[in-house]
């Protein structure tokens, strides 16, 4: 059952589709390096189509009607979408659903210290990476500091090619004998994942003058007092920009596009719905997922169940059985990217079940490690009408697990949407070099993704009577 490669598929037409869709997804990735920046470009996008915010229908108590366009934002960092449709709310959504944090090094929040005439960050590193990999590179600092007045400051460090970059240094080739006889899991410690920042001592000071320049530089250039990294949240993230990958320019690389390739094709998708769609269209981009989807701004928390039950109210349903309807009779794509095929290390994979880069968007069944733990793991009902949803459209898609079987594995947020009794299954992107701070795809993968999230949400029907 061997896929066909998406390109040979592909008109001239689709061929210059692919490329114009990709160069806006560059510049997602390139303006989009921290949820609250894929947030703010998203929420512009959705403008832009004529959404408006949910919490000023509420407001304004208007009852919503077919056609409507909603957004509604979690602390600047989770966003949601609806497209009303002619269905009424109780008999379920099409839904979207993809995170938008990535893999990264967090400044930790009383972080500044000097050490040998060199000024450092203290970092907490976040989701799971390879360690090694974030040394002697580039890095850019992102994020936001909020005063104790309630004014913030938003701060993008690196991006520009004017700004000066940071980084984290590693042992010269010269003295690192014992050094490269470790492990390759303690090579770089978290404890060894310091930024610096500074290297200049401030004139007339004695003690931490380098400090002192650092502390100064921050106040003078960005308002910044060094308590106010106690209510920051500052991310350093790879400075490189998105580019063409290989020199037939098919693929993409970049950093993020765990999970932000599968982000910006729901959100594609979303925008290119007609004014009426059949049932009504959601569109989830989370926080946290690589930390567990816990707290405010991850899928566990209860926003996106709020949300449907304050549209149920605006729509003139019911907020307790009805709510409870509208979420079992859903049915969702949890996008979310899977491992590409490497051969370079094909060991990993069992390789007639693994993901091919340009064979169009994967599915996976399931999830998990191992023997399946912590997986949601799709009924086969689900499954079918989803193929026959993609077929129909000429989607190139594909099936996919996450390597061997006893090797390792992955959990994205198709288990916890589950919970509700909705039928979910994974769906996404292929990915090399996934969490490293460097990612590739095909262009392919990406315009095959944006086509098949679009026909789920036009096209996607209840499921049938059950027995």
């Amino acid at each position: 059952m061997e896929r066909k490669n998406a390109w040979l598929t592909y008109s001239p037409e689709q061929l210059e589709a692919v490329e114009a869709l990709s160069a806006s997804y560059k510049a997602f990735l390139d303006h989009g390096k921290t949820e609250r920046e894929c947030v703010r470009l998203a929420v512009s996008m959705a403008k832009d189509a004529g959404y408006r915010s949910l919490r000023e229908a509420i407001r304004e108590g208007k009852p919503l009607k077919p056609g409507d366009k909603l957004y509604d934002t979690q602390m600047q960092k989770a966003l949601l979408l609806f497209h009303i449709g002619e269905k009424p709310l109780e008999e379920g959504m099409n839904i979207v659903g993809a995170h938008i944090d990535s893999p990264r090094i967090d400044i930790k929040q009383n972080p500044l210290y000097e050490n040998s005439e060199l000024a450092y960050a203290d970092t907490h590193y976040y989701g799971g990476i390879k360690k090694y990999q974030w040394v002697a590179r580039p890095l850019a600092l992102h994020g936001v500091v909020v005063r104790k007045d309630g004014t913030a400051v938003n701060v993008v460090i690196g991006e520009d090619e004017n700004d000066p970059v940071v980084g984290i240094s590693d042992l010269l080739i010269h003295l690192s004998q014992e050094q490269m006889t470790k492990k390759a899991s303690e090579v770089i410690t978290g404890e060894g994942l310091d930024i610096i920042l500074a290297g200049q001592p401030l004139q007339g000071e004695e003690k931490d003058a380098v400090k002192a320049t650092l502390v100064k530089l921050l106040k003078e250039k960005y308002g910044i007092e060094e308590e106010d990294f106690l209510s920051a949240e500052l991310e350093a993230v790879p400075a490189e920009k998105a580019r063409d990958f290989g020199l037939d320019r098919s693929m993409i690389l970049g950093y993020g596009h765990d999970d932000r390739v599968c982000a910006y094709a729901e959100v594609q998708a979303m925008l290119s719905l007609p004014a009426v769609p059949e049932y009504t269209a959601c569109c989830i981009l989370t926080d946290k997922e690589e930390i567990g989807s816990v707290g405010a701004t991850g899928m566990q928390a209860k926003f996106f169940e709020n949300a449907v039950c304050e549209m149920l109210h605006l729509c003139g349903g019911k907020a307790g059985l009805g709510l409870r309807r509208a979420l079992a009779n859903s049915r969702m794509l949890s996008c979310d990217v899977s491992a590409g095929f490497d051969p370079m290390f094909a060991e990993a994979f069992e390789k007639k079940n693994a993901a091919m880069l340009g064979r169009g968007v994967c599915y996976n069944k399931f999830t998990g490690s191992r023997g399946k733990s912590g997986s949601n793991d799709a009924n086969a009902e689900f499954l079918g009408r989803v193929r026959a949803c993609m077929d129909d459209a000429q989607v190139n898609w594909q099936t996919a697990e996450l390597g061997r079987v006893d090797l390792g594995g992955g959990g994205t947020i198709a288990y916890i949407c589950a919970l509700y009794g909705m039928e979910v299954v994974d769906s996404g992107v292929a990915v090399l070099n996934m969490h490293a701070p460097q990612e590739i795809i095909s262009k392919a993968d990406l315009y095959e993704a944006v086509r098949a999230y679009t026909a789920f949400l036009k096209t996607m029907g209840a499921r049938k009577d059950e027995l």
